[in-house]
């Protein structure tokens, strides 16, 4: 097992100091954190799919009715399922992205986008299913929304993932995220 003196984790915000070093497993826990996070999502997408599951994904059972009166979004999730547009935008939308959120986690290619992503998904479903109780306020959804904020995080895409080497593509003698510095935020 190898350690380097420069793994460090170190942030400062608001005149409060966190730092510690991660333990020579971490990198390979990050890995295993994304690919279990990925196929989550993935599978959830794919369980969406039509000719997969073999009927089409209908968000308006959850929109109208899986959304409690107490939840701050049960209004606006009810404009939504009442809205035919866009609920056949939400239908396509919610399963095309969980499986593009899953391949990009699984594959490590725009991570930091993907986990956005996900977080967001997850953030949604969390404040839909929101009941208004405090004690029951931490569900899984919130947990995974916070587990996808803690991937991109840690640019897990870098750690055994593609956006190692989509971040040195050259592009004008240049490598991809020098020459755009803001891909920074989808890459990593």
């Amino acid at each position: 097992m190898s350690t380097t003196t420069r793994n460090r984790l170190e942030s400062r915000y608001a005149g409060i100091t966190l730092e510690g070093k991660p333990h020579a497993l971490s990198a390979w826990f990050i890995v295993a954190l994304r690919f279990v996070m990925g196929g989550m999502i993935l599978f959830a997408g794919l369980g969406k799919v039509a000719f997969i599951s073999g009927e089409a994904f209908d968000a308006s059972g959850f929109l109208l009715h899986g959304v409690d009166p107490a939840s701050p979004v049960s209004g606006l999730f009810a404009a939504m399922a009442g809205n035919v547009a866009l609920l056949e935008i939400i239908n396509v939308v919610v399963p095309v992205t969980q499986v593009l959120i899953g391949v990009a986690l699984i594959a490590g290619a725009f991570v930091r986008l993907a986990a956005l992503g996900g977080a967001m998904q997850m953030t949604m479903f969390y404040l839909g299913g929101w009941e208004g109780q405090w004690l029951a306020a931490f569900d899984y959804t919130l947990i995974y929304a916070i587990v996808f904020l803690a991937i991109a995080a840690f640019g897990a895409g870098r750690i055994l993932g593609l956006d190692r080497y989509i971040e040195q593509i050259d592009v004008g003698g240049q490598a991809l995220v020098e020459r755009f510095p803001r891909l920074r935020y989808v890459l990593g």
